[in-house]
């Protein structure tokens, strides 16, 4: 007998040598028929693996990312046996499942068609209802490598080239498919519910340029049509949002051949950037921080003293000068310790909170680049703040405090992580527990839920991440608190204790935003590019139905303008509902629309994006109106 301890802490035994599925179905039917796959002491299994000793099972449904896994690498698989079927001399090479679903690299000269995906995928549906079992088994590894020979598939054999001599070779087989893979799989094809064919792109083999191009088809799948259905529609308002191209249509960014990698920002874009970097010095002088600004290129020894010049140089742009080595900065931290070094502190002098808006470049591959999302140039929103062991706990709740007041205001929600020390570290385990505990602490004194990520910290500190939610659901990684122990140690920094001896600071890093650039492509994405009034580039729009109005759009303008509001005014030889349509595209919040009756009343005809047609009002009424939405911040 074996003991099997189960998710709700229940110890229950078990014959030696029974399965995770007969587990299941020991516990309910209704499980038995949703379980996907077993985590197995920490290990995602098939359901049929069988149990030889005492473990931890957790049975996984598609809820969990284990069973996720599971049930989108089985449909790779469906898709790679759909394709063998269609075009037997296509060779295979990879096929695993991804956040998002899953894709399968095949090597075939011309991409794959829309109309051969949806041929592919009615084969899908043949090998679904077929409900073929996946079959797992092993072979040595020269027998492997005869029997991927045999098949003609050059790829798995130059994989399990690369294996350890005397490794033990894992396949599954479905029907008359076999792939070389090591699991897990769901138990059989039927398994598989709902699935989509997305899209085709080129990708290396094994990631090397070097190396032939393949034909990636990617694709999705879920346990419920429905769940299916949602994911699509997301995507399809995703390629609406997309900031790329939006950038473009409303006149605010874009990138171009001569830079790839170095956005441009347009006259609206900069006062869509310049609006954000005002909020942002507005709100660190509330929480007490100091802006610097220190220099883009920095001397060779100090990247070498602070550990990039030898494990980020890949990634940084080099120049010389005068005959020695300079970089240009991938980060704006040792700046920032210069300007700490640059006078002795005595432990009153603490916190030292300094904020940066720094210009960084970073080498990224060509392949990564995407919009504003991934670029090769771009502001960090850094401060650095340098303060006592003790001081830790209470500094983080005044970051979390501030952030949470920036994602508040953009309408965010977000979630929390709590990241601790990996394997790999630097510094004391004293110390370590004193900077987990008090990071564990400052969310639980705010009673903020977060999720633990054991061993997921950075070599030198513990940190918490920010997570923000879109309005379509997409989640985004930007803000981050990380203490560090490494650079203070690297750099001898120190302060004068309340002994009189020289002590060492503890530094924290951490952005809001995380790139402007990149928050900039958020927001975007966010609002679909119909920023809340308060961010347009343009406010209000003037729009005159005849030119006999004209006089009165200019004075109107004059009287917004010089209340701050930005205006703008269509006076062109256009009839109105093409201004109207016009204007919309363009995503401004207000138009006014001005005619005879409006003139000689000295009033505005209003259209709201947002609520339509307010009708005629005085002008001094609409000015009230905009002015406490641009000073509320409404949403």
């Amino acid at each position: 007998m074996i003991k099997i301890t189960l998710k709700d802490g229940s110890v229950k035994e078990y014959d030696t040598g029974i399965t995770v599925k007969e587990v299941a179905e020991s516990i309910s039917a209704g499980l038995a028929r949703v379980a996907l796959a077993g985590e197995v002491d920490g290990i995602v299994k098939d359901l049929n693996f069988k149990l030889e000793k005492d473990c931890t099972l957790n049975l996984l449904t598609f809820d969990s990312e284990g069973g996720k896994h599971a049930y989108r690498h089985t449909t790779s698989h469906i898709m790679a046996q759909a394709v063998k079927r269609l075009y037997p001399d296509i060779k295979l090479a990879i096929g695993p499942s991804i956040d998002t679903g899953f894709y399968y690299d095949f090597d075939k000269e011309k991409p794959f068609s829309i109309e051969e995906l949806e041929t592919i995928e009615k084969e899908m549906e043949k090998i679904v209802k077929e409900d073929l079992a996946l079959e797992r088994f092993t072979l040595p590894r020269d027998e492997a490598i005869k029997f991927m020979e045999e098949k003609g598939e050059s790829y798995k054999v130059e994989l399990i080239r690369d294996l350890p001599e005397g490794e033990i070779i894992s396949f599954y087989k479905q029907g008359e498919f076999v792939d070389l893979c090591a699991g897990p799989h769901v138990p059989s094809t039927g398994k598989i519910k709902a699935f989509k064919l997305l899209s085709v792109a080129g990708a290396y083999w094994r990631g090397n340029e070097k190396n032939k191009m393949l034909q990636r088809i990617y694709g999705t799948s879920f346990a419920k049509k429905s769940e299916l259905d949602e994911y699509l529609f997301r995507l399809e308002e995703a390629k609406k949002r997309d900031h790329r191209k939006l950038g473009r249509e409303l006149d605010l960014f874009d990138i171009y051949d001569e830079g790839p990698g170095f956005p441009f920002f347009m006259p609206k874009g900069m006062m869509l950037r310049n609006l954000l970097e005002e909020f942002w010095r507005e709100q660190h002088k509330k929480y007490g921080y100091q802006e610097i600004k220190t220099p883009v290129i920095l001397n060779k020894e100090l990247w070498l003293r602070s550990g990039h010049w030898d494990t980020y140089k890949e990634n940084m742009y080099t120049v010389e000068i005068d005959e020695s080595d300079f970089a240009i900065k991938p980060m704006n931290c040792p700046g920032g310790i210069l300007v700490y070094k640059r006078k002795l502190h005595s432990y009153r002098d603490l916190p030292q909170r300094m904020g940066e808006l720094g210009l960084v470049h970073r080498h990224e591959l060509s392949g990564a680049l995407h919009g504003l999302m991934r670029v090769r140039c771009f502001t960090q929103d850094d401060a650095h703040i340098f303060m006592t062991f003790e001081q830790i706990k209470e500094e983080v709740i005044g970051v979390i405090n501030l952030v949470d007041s920036f994602y508040k205001v953009f309408g965010f929600k977000y979630r929390v992580e709590l990241s601790t020390r990996p394997e790999v570290s630097i510094g004391t385990d004293e110390h370590w527990e004193t900077a987990t505990t008090a990071l564990r602490e400052a969310l639980e004194d705010l009673k903020i839920e977060y999720k633990l990520n054991e061993g997921d910290g950075a070599f030198y500190g513990p940190k918490i991440d920010f997570h923000l939610e879109d309005s379509i659901g997409r989640t985004w990684q930007c803000g981050t608190i990380q203490l560090d122990m490494n650079l203070p140690e690297r750099f001898d920094l120190t302060y004068v204790g309340a002994d009189g001896e020289k002590h060492r600071p503890v530094m924290v890093h951490r952005t809001i935003f995380g790139s402007i650039e990149r928050f900039i492509a958020i927001l975007t994405e966010h609002f679909a590019g119909a920023f809340p009034t308060w961010l347009a580039p343009v406010q209000v729009k003037i729009l005159s139905i005849v030119e006999k109005h004209h006089p009165y759009v200019l004075e109107l303008q004059k009287i917004l303008e010089d209340k701050g509001i930005r205006t703008e005014i269509d006076i062109r030889n256009e009839k109105i509902g093409y201004k109207i349509r016009e204007a919309q595209m363009q995503k401004v919040p207000y138009m006014i629309v001005i005619g005879d009756k409006e003139m000689e009343n000295r009033a505005v005809a209003v259209r709201s994006r947002k609520d339509g047609d307010l009708g005629a009002m005085p002008i001094d009424e609409f000015v009230k109106k905009i002015e406490e939405e641009i000073q509320t911040k409404a949403k």
